[in-house]
């Protein structure tokens, strides 16, 4: 027979806002956890269609039996109506493309939670996984908070810390944040349901907000060192638009990399270290490329625009990629 759904152990009524697949991740340990769900909102098909990352959430909701309601917006008056006939003790808003309106986080009993990527008040704002690898944190984490009419600025209900090694990519230090943000959930829906969570000011000592990403961000400035343009790669390495460069007037992504540690003029078997920045040096043992001052990277994974993704070995077979040969960024880009 398969598995049954958990019926709900505890009383609090939750309404589940989420377009995305971290929203489902917690709505299901939510659920896990005996939390009463009575309502899911999520996108129009339209906007889901639109939307990069959404998932649907009609498994869920079919599964539990819990009636789902597609909006575009949980601000319009149809949808405050809505939220407000549901009557929730608490809002979960993880996931959402889209700030909630001051009207709705005063509905619920409760409050309105949501997560944040980072250990606030560190790190508000856009994109803070991969801001923490290019700014080479070392301790990053999950905030799971009371929201407010700010953005990213609620008080700290719960946080998790995890460390960012440096064999991290975006990819890794996200499931880190997902395995996060499932142990908060387990732990607070029980004090959700007794009224007996805590809740924090963040302050605004460490406080910092970063501004949104964009793909053309994602450009490589081989003057910098080469730690700088390793954690600029496994920050923006799959599944973000990638880290790139120029090579024969075509737009290359270069999707993994690794620091070589030279000693004096010399890396390897005769490979020698000095070169102008961007310039090949060697394809031997992976594409050895001078950057910074006197410093090495070692590109692993590559892929011209439009092209297949391959090896360092396959890259230098198929183009025929030969030292001397330079990566390089047009003016403008």
């Amino acid at each position: 027979m398969p598995d049954m759904p958990a019926v709900p152990k505890y009383r609090a009524r939750i309404v589940f806002v989420g377009c995305v697949e971290e929203g489902k991740t917690c709505l299901r340990e939510i659920l896990n956890a005996g939390g009463n769900v009575v309502a899911i909102l999520t996108f129009t098909d339209d906007l889901f269609e639109k939307t990069s990352g959404a998932v649907r959430f009609d498994d869920l909701a079919k599964k539990y039996d819990i009636p789902i309601f597609k909006v575009r917006t949980t601000n319009s008056p149809e949808s405050v109506a809505l939220i407000k006939e549901l009557q929730p003790d608490a809002i979960f808003v993880i996931g959402w493309t889209r700030l909630v309106s001051e009207e709705v986080l005063k509905i619920p009993k409760h409050g309105c939670f949501g997560m944040h990527a980072s250990l606030l008040p560190k790190l508000r704002g856009r994109a803070p996984v991969n801001w923490a690898i290019i700014k080479n944190e070392k301790v990053t984490g999950n905030t799971l908070m009371h929201l407010d009419a700010g953005v990213d600025t609620g008080d700290i209900v719960a946080q998790k810390r995890f460390e960012i090694n440096m064999a991290d990519t975006c990819k890794t230090v996200y499931d880190k944040v997902a395995q996060a943000g499932v142990e908060m959930l387990h732990e607070f829906i029980p004090l959700l349901d007794s009224g007996t969570f805590t809740r924090k000011p963040q302050g605004d000592r460490e406080a910092a907000s970063l501004p949104k990403r964009t793909p053309e961000d994602g450009v490589i400035d081989w003057g910098k060192t080469s730690l700088e343009l390793y954690n600029w790669v496994r920050a923006l390495t799959h599944p973000y638009p990638g880290a790139f460069t120029y090579l024969r007037g075509r737009k290359l992504f270069i999707w993994a990399a690794r620091i070589l540690h030279q000693s004096n003029d010399w890396c390897g078997d005769g490979v020698p270290s000095a070169g102008a920045p961007g310039t090949v040096l060697s394809v031997a043992d992976g594409i050895i490329v001078a950057v910074g001052r006197g410093e090495l990277l070692s590109l692993h994974r590559l892929e011209f625009e439009e092209e297949p993704e391959y090896s360092w070995q396959q890259f230098v077979e198929t183009y025929d990629l030969r030292p001397g040969e330079r990566f390089s960024t047009p003016s403008g880009v």
